[in-house]
């Protein structure tokens, strides 16, 4: 069933009066009417309120986002709720576009899972009220804001106190790190994950010396792959973990800037052939061939790790005990425009999201991961023992940069056709576009 399908409530209701009037032609009006607004009502109770909503389909791995969440929402709540999920397979960029051509042709569906980040757009839609505030149903309910992280909540709230963005519970399951093949450190004589850039680098040396790939990148999609370890790189100095607590830098051209630019040069000549104009999906195929030693990425990739790779592939966090997370980022949106049943309903989920979450960690964090995979394990120790968190680049980086600046350029830059300098003045560029195209 179509997400587009709006106000079923309605449309059956109006259906049931009319049959009532059409077959009332020999009663008394009063009493044809007053039978007519009791078969509405009784309709608008009976009938489940349907929830639209858009879930991706990993393009990498088949699965199906949060379809657990989905299935035990919809259990809870069968006769009153249902979520009408159109799952759609998407790269990142395709999702961001649809999302606002939605938003255009008004058939957005009534919650957004991937708002913030596009960080311009979501300012757009707070200003033209498309979405809800959130504040008073979280801020009213004790359970709900009792389940929340106060980092969380904070994260998600707006400087006027207003919320649009129901979080999860904690940011435990929102940070990003490096995944590492553990057989093939081995077989380049590499017994632990580096603990410094430096360790690091000597470790890209070793296993390239060795015959194997260290690192599988990619440049399209914002480059999320790179750029993670580009980023976590810089936070090494207070100045640029300050720059990356920025939002929306007003310049690139600066120390920080220029050193993440060098980074990503270095990165790269650690790398595949493949590397240039292509996703994450294909840097995801090298490192789950065994074609590369390690890749940056966040815990949702645990689930997608095959089970033959369950005690080889390891996860850490970034050399300098750093991992990057923005749970404001993994904050859902209610979209204004729908019905108050339907808006009700969203909010509903919404809150049994958070709880959920709040379930998992609690299970997760008793037992230190044991059930799960190695990788799991890894990632809740590091997370206990993480010495800093710094902001994910997507969350505070302006869209034009993302979208096209990095896609365009970074190639240009790890090529050798362009310098550091002309990179950075190019980041600076998008901020000339962003700013008057806003």
């Amino acid at each position: 069933m179509s997400i587009r399908r709006r106000r079923i409530i309605g449309i059956a209701a109006a259906c049931a009066a009319a049959l009532l009037c059409a077959a009332g032609c020999g009663m008394n009006s009063d009493h044809a009417e007053e039978e007519s607004a009791q078969a509405e009502s009784s309709v608008a109770t009976e009938e489940t309120v349907e929830i639209p909503i858009i879930l991706m389909v990993s393009a990498t791995t088949g699965i199906k986002s949060d379809e657990a969440l989905v299935d035990a929402f919809n259990e809870t709540y069968e006769g009153r709720y249902h979520l009408d999920v159109e799952w759609v397979m998407e790269t990142e960029e395709e999702e961001r576009q649809n999302m606002k051509r939605l938003n255009v042709t008004d058939e957005l569906p009534s919650i957004l899972t991937s708002l913030r980040l596009l960080p311009t757009f979501y300012n757009r839609m707070i200003e033209e009220e498309r979405v809800e505030d959130l504040s008073s149903y979280i801020n009213g309910d004790e359970e709900w804001k009792g389940m929340i992280e106060e980092a969380v909540l904070e994260s998600v709230t707006e400087e006027d106190g207003s919320i649009y963005l129901a979080p999860e519970s904690t940011m435990a399951f929102s940070c990003s790190g490096i995944f590492w093949n553990e057989e093939l450190f081995a077989e380049a004589g590499i017994d632990d994950f580096p603990q410094t850039w430096e360790e690091f680098w000597e470790c890209c040396d070793r296993l390239q010396a060795a015959g194997i790939t260290p690192l599988a990148l990619h440049t399209e999609g914002t480059a999320w792959a790179p750029m993670l370890i580009a980023t976590a790189k810089a936070a090494e100095t207070e100045e640029g973990a300050a720059f990356l607590r920025t939002l929306y830098p007003d310049t690139y051209q600066n120390e920080t800037g220029e050193e993440i630019a060098e980074t990503l040069v270095k990165l790269f000549s650690y790398t595949t052939e493949d590397a240039m104009y292509e996703d994450f999906d294909v840097a995801y195929t090298h490192f789950f061939s065994g074609e590369a030693a390690m890749i940056a990425n966040g815990y949702w990739m645990i689930e997608a790790i095959p089970e033959e790779m369950a005690d080889t592939i390891r996860f850490s966090a970034f050399p300098g005990n750093v991992l990057i997370s923005s749970p404001e980022t993994f904050g859902w949106a209610v979209v204004s425009s729908y019905s108050e049943e339907v808006r009700a309903g969203a909010v509903e989920f919404l809150k049994f999201r958070t709880q959920k979450n709040l379930e998992e960690k609690e299970v997760l964090f008793a037992d230190g991961g044991e059930a799960g995979s190695q990788a799991l394990a890894d990632y809740l120790e590091a997370y206990s023992g993480a010495g800093q968190f710094i902001p994910n680049y997507q969350a505070n980086w302006n869209s034009v940069l993302q979208e096209e600046t990095l896609g365009t350029y970074l190639p240009l830059l790890v090529e050798g056709e362009i310098t550091v300098e002309e990179f950075t003045a190019a980041e600076d560029e998008s901020i000339a576009k962003f700013n008057a195209e806003n």
